[in-house]
């Protein structure tokens, strides 16, 4: 008993210590005596990825040119920190590894404030990403509501190493109905150190942040009304040039992910969904 007492209160202090040293900048509460609270949080202490926050990915990315999924390439480095590996393949020629780990089934919001704190990639030919998909899935085949029944929402995506930064929004599928909304914002420095990725999203609007400021707020698509979980990932493609002249390994690292949920005084959810028009 003294000995779990003992490993409980290190854990404890080291996750407090990194949520001090690099506090989430959350914004004004919308609503008025509703308060944030904390409803998820992956410091990526140790060195096990853990299985309660994430599903880590091992396929086919079957709609991009030779890509795998590789459960090898998400890690923790034991110094509080995710390295997403892009590499080429061990097992296939012309073919290349990425990761993806996600919340599906463990972590599935409705409505609230995400943010990644993330250096990123300095390779060409892929791209990393901090996004979100409607929960269940199969919400982002669905035309009748437009994006209130379901859509993708990139919080962030990385596929230049220029300063820009890539919000979008993708609803109605991926097929001949597929729509989306996208902002390029300019962030200087953008390729050097830590930065935060952030999204504030409510009945109304969804607001992007990097940095603690604003890049884009917008209703796109009719906001969504129905549950998401959260996905960290890279992917090959050309849409980030050319993965053959890219000197790898490359990695992004992730030194946290949070959540919030914003609540009344009573303690029950502060945001109510609005029924589809």
């Amino acid at each position: 008993m003294k000995t779990n007492i003992i490993y409980f209160l290190i854990l404890t202090t080291l996750t407090f210590a990194k949520t001090e040293t690099h506090p989430t900048k959350l914004p004004p509460s919308p609503i008025e005596g509703a308060t944030w609270k904390l409803t998820f949080a992956d410091e990526f202490d140790g060195t096990v990825i853990d299985p309660n926050n994430w599903n880590i990915r091992h396929e086919d990315r079957t709609c991009r040119v030779n890509n795998f999924w590789h459960r090898d390439c998400a890690k923790l480095d034991g110094n509080g920190h995710l390295r997403m590996i892009t590499r080429k393949s061990l097992d296939k020629p012309d073919w290349h590894d990425t990761p993806c780990i996600e919340t599906k089934h463990k972590f599935t919001p409705l409505f609230g404030y995400f943010e990644i704190r993330a250096q990123m990639h300095t390779q060409p030919g892929f791209w990393t990403a901090f996004w979100a998909m409607p929960y269940p899935p199969s919400r982002m085949g669905s035309i009748e509501h437009l994006g209130m029944d379901g859509t993708e929402i990139d919080i962030y995506e990385k596929n230049t190493l220029d300063n820009t930064v890539h919000h979008a929004l993708h609803w109605d599928g991926y097929g001949k109905h597929h729509k989306s909304k996208s902002k390029q914002p300019k962030i200087p420095n953008i390729m050097k150190g830590f930065h935060t990725f952030s999204l504030l999203w409510t009945p109304d609007e969804y607001v992007f942040y990097i940095d603690g400021k604003e890049t884009w707020r917008t209703n796109a698509g009719g906001v969504a009304q129905v549950p998401i979980y959260l996905k960290i990932s890279s992917e090959i493609g050309t849409w980030a040039g050319n993965i053959k002249t890219a000197n790898l390994p490359d990695e992004m690292i992730a030194d946290y992910v949070r959540a919030y949920q914003l609540v009344t005084k009573e303690g029950t959810p502060a945001f109510t969904p609005k029924p589809y028009k």
